[in-house]
């Protein structure tokens, strides 16, 4: 992931997941969470558009889908295949 730009910023272990971020810091950014499932890797990216709105929780104004996601998974995509 550091290849693609991304930092890691915690392990979440109750989902067995990696989190990691695109820029480190400041907002908008890119949150990809990464896993395996069945001995392949399962990537979950959206945009956090800002950061959240209430201390302590994680709601925040994210992006799904929508062409800048969708070109950021390409993005990665192709790095992964070099």
């Amino acid at each position: 992931m550091r290849k693609a730009g991304y930092y890691f910023l915690e392990k979440n272990e109750a989902k067995s997941e990696f989190v990691f971020v695109r820029p480190p810091r400041d907002y908008p950014r890119f949150h990809l969470y990464l896993k395996t499932e069945n001995n392949n890797l399962v990537f979950n990216l959206h945009l956090d558009q800002k950061r959240p709105i209430y201390k302590g929780t994680p709601a925040h104004s994210g992006e799904y889908e929508g062409e800048t996601v969708e070109k950021e998974a390409e993005r990665i995509k192709v790095m992964l295949n070099q």
